[in-house]
């Protein structure tokens, strides 16, 4: 598929225009279904970025060779997955898409680059504060040693996805808020020469406050992901231990399940 280029605003062309669709009609796999994964697949590596306008259902069943109703069934999935709407005078339009973020040792600044998602960051806070008795016990060090604690707001395509928070031992490096705008915390971790080797992580839901409401546009008492995790080095070190929100109806986590024999 070919990349639509700079179209993060509405066109008035059909964004498909430029990409090659590959449905194999002896499948049996319906064609429906093909042409919205393919869709979907576009919409997740940016290729159909938010804004972009899928055109006409008539013209996009004429250029595949596909009955009007295959492909009215294959944009309303889409519709109802929240990856596209249909907006009167505009036409059917692509909005953002939902993160969807493998559970495993990695950041969200590196899984959001490598879906081609845009993330920014912007710093709320980093400074050093004493340990409570939670944090000292994830890291592993005495209640009130010092630590350095930074809050985060991580967006996509201009939209935020998650409020993170970190502690951090504050002999472990030193974290420059300007470096911590332009990349992940994990990247500069790896950087810094530590080598981060496994984590004990815990994942929840519960509703927004008014605050994480309105650092993540949402309304309060919306739903909301959350993360508690613990990284550790290669020698068995605590190295991190972080408090993450993420909007529901941005993201999710993606788990493989594997029978134990």
């Amino acid at each position: 598929m070919a990349r639509t280029g700079d179209s993060a605003r509405p066109v008035t062309v059909s964004a498909l225009d430029s990409l090659d669709f590959d449905l194999d009609r002896a499948s049996p796999v319906p064609l429906y279904y093909q042409l919205a994964q393919q869709l979907e697949a576009a919409i997740e590596h940016g290729i159909l970025a938010p804004g972009n306008l899928l055109g006409n259902e008539v013209d996009l069943s004429v250029r595949l060779g596909l009955s009007r109703p295959t492909v009215r069934q294959a944009i309303q999935s889409l519709v109802d997955k929240g990856l596209l709407v249909r907006r009167r005078g505009v036409g059917t339009q692509v909005v953002h898409s939902q993160v969807k973020r493998p559970l495993e040792l990695s950041s969200l600044y590196d899984d959001l680059e490598s879906a081609g998602q845009g993330p920014t960051t912007q710093v709320l806070r980093n400074e050093r504060v004493p340990a409570s008795a939670d944090v000292a016990a994830a890291l592993g060090i005495a209640e009130g040693a010092e630590v350095v604690v930074l809050e985060r707001l991580r967006c996509t395509h201009g939209q935020p996805v998650a409020f993170l928070c970190n502690y951090l031992p504050s002999a472990l490096l030193e974290l420059d808020t300007d470096r911590l705008e332009s990349t992940g915390l994990y990247r500069m971790l790896r950087s810094a020469g530590i080598a981060l080797h496994s984590a004990r992580q815990t994942v929840g839901a519960r509703s927004a406050t008014a605050e994480e409401a309105a650092l993540l546009d949402e309304k309060e008492g919306a739903a909301l992901l959350t993360m508690q995790r613990t990284a550790y080095d290669d020698t068995g070190r605590p190295v991190e231990y972080g408090s993450h929100v993420y909007r529901a109806s941005r993201y999710a986590f993606d788990f493989q399940l594997l029978v134990r024999s």
